[in-house]
Parts: structure tokens; C-alpha cells; sequence
């Protein structure tokens, strides 16, 4: 029997759209572009680093690099130009953009230290700014898009030592709220997904210098940290991946302004 909804019918969640991801990493990157890949889109990936974008290109057939530091005006017009010159229009962005963190308390921090702060938030909240600006437009012309920032758990919770990466991905999430104000009278959504921790190597090494640092096994840093969590897992690449393309799609046509958190119940909000 016929689905009453016709939108429900197709394969895949994002057949023929044209999806823009920028701050394109090796890992949730490369996951991104995967699976909007896989359901269906066309995916241009774009990061600072020429060999990392390429790397990506070439690890997931069909995707299109573009080297562009998204801090960077003329980088971020330039991007936006080729994607319209390439396929016509732009129907999903994700800002992951992902700003960094050199574990530094303000009252501690070195004159260098704080021109790496200055970045770091440039990155988070200037950049998603940039890319939102040159765009966006392309979307209110066709009075459609959708644009997904990647927030974090730390835009909402301040830890010791993390103010840069917090005060960027903060400045993403606020301004994802205004954004959604501004153009969803042009039919663009702007939604908020905010990872928590993400199961990598990166956050291994962590719990193990860690563990060197108590006297306690790696094992016993992660229990620890795992009974903190609800769902007592750490959310995965792919879980970060999934609720992104949920809210890029049309499952989520009437959302806007809003934030999926996806942290396993490390946070509640």
C-alpha cells in the first residue's frame, strides 16, 4: 500500500542534494561525508588543509575538495563560488569546523597562548559565520536549505582549561539561533548538533595520561567515565553523523533553532 506521505518515499534521505561540509577532519569529517554520501548527495568538503580534504576525497568516491580556511573572507566566497559553479545551488551545509584546545587556565595563559585563544574562537564562531554568509544566500534564492552547525557540550558547560574551544563552539550556538530567526522566513532551516565526548584515539590518550597521572588503570578511568553516562557508552563518529543528517533532511522540515544533544546522557538539557 502507498505511503500517504510522498516525501516518505525514496531510498535514501538526501537523493540529489548538494551538501557543503566545512572544518572536514579525518575522523567525524570524513564519517560526514560518508554518509551523506551514502544517502544520496553530492558532498563538497572543505577544511584549511589541502592534503586532509583530499585525503577524504579520496577515501570516499565522489566527494569534491576544496582547500579553504574558513576564517578566511575571500577563502569562504571562493568556496562558495566553485560549489554554485560546479552543481547550481547548495541545499545542506554543516559547519564542523572544530576549533581546538590547548588545555590552558586563562590566569595561565602566555601571550602566545592567548593569539591561539583569539583563533580558536575565530574559528568556531567567525568561521560558521563566513560560511553561513556566502552560503546562505544561494539557499533563500531557491526558498530552501538546510544548515546544521556542530556545537558541543562544552558551548553550555565550561570546564577548566577548555575556554577557547568553549567560547567558539558557544559563539556557534548562539549565533545558529539567530541565523534560524533571521532566515526562516526564506524557508532555510539552522539547527544545533552537540556532540559530547567521541569515541577516537585522540580521547584514549587522554584517559590514559589520565590514568598515568592517578595511579589508576585505563580501564578504571573508563568505567569511571562511562557510569557518569546514562546510556553508559560514548557516542560514536557515526551517532554524531546520523543525528546530522537527520536535521539536513526532510524528516526534520519543521525544525529550526533547535539542538540535538547526542552525548550518551552525559548532559541533560
Amino acid at each position: 500500500m502507498p505511503r500517504a506521505n510522498a516525501w516518505y518515499n525514496h531510498d535514501v534521505l538526501l537523493a540529489d542534494k548538494i551538501a557543503v561540509v566545512t572544518g572536514a577532519g579525518p575522523g567525524l569529517g570524513r564519517t560526514l561525508t560518508a554518509l551523506l554520501r551514502a544517502e544520496g548527495a553530492e558532498v563538497v568538503v572543505a577544511a584549511r588543509t589541502a592534503a586532509g580534504v583530499e585525503k577524504i576525497a579520496a577515501e570516499v568516491p565522489g566527494a569534491l575538495a576544496v582547500p579553504a580556511d574558513v576564517t578566511r573572507i575571500d577563502d569562504v566566497r571562493r568556496l562558495a563560488g566553485t560549489v554554485i559553479d560546479r552543481f547550481g545551488r547548495v541545499d545542506v551545509l554543516v559547519n564542523a569546523a572544530f576549533p581546538g584546545s590547548h588545555r590552558r587556565n586563562v590566569l595561565d595563559m602566555s601571550d602566545g597562548d592567548l593569539e591561539t585563544w583569539r583563533r580558536a574562537v575565530e574559528t568556531g564562531g567567525y568561521g560558521t559565520l563566513l560560511a553561513c554568509r556566502f552560503i546562505a544566500p544561494h539557499m533563500v534564492s531557491r526558498g530552501s536549505g538546510s544548515i546544521v552547525n556542530i556545537t558541543s557540550l562544552s558551548s553550555r558547560t565550561g570546564y577548566a582549561g577548555r575556554s577557547d574551544y568553549a567560547a567558539g563552539k558557544a559563539a556557534a550556538h548562539l549565533l545558529s539561533h539567530c541565523l534560524a530567526d533571521e532566515l526562516g522566513p526564506y524557508g532555510v532551516r539552522v539547527n544545533c548538533v552537540a556532540p559530547g565526548w567521541i569515541a577516537s584515539e585522540t580521547l584514549n590518550e587522554w584517559m590514559r595520561a589520565r590514568a598515568a597521572a592517578e595511579g589508576v588503570t585505563f580501564e578504571e578511568i573508563l568505567a569511571r567515565d562511562v557510569s557518569a553516562m546514562a546510556l553508559r557508552r560514548i557516542a560514536t563518529e557515526e551517532d554524531v553523523a546520523r543525528a546530522v543528517l537527520y536535521l539536513a533532511s526532510d524528516h526534520a522540515k519543521a525544525i529550526t533553532g533547535a539542538t540535538i544533544d547526542v552525548n550518551a546522557g552525559q548532559l541533560f538539557t
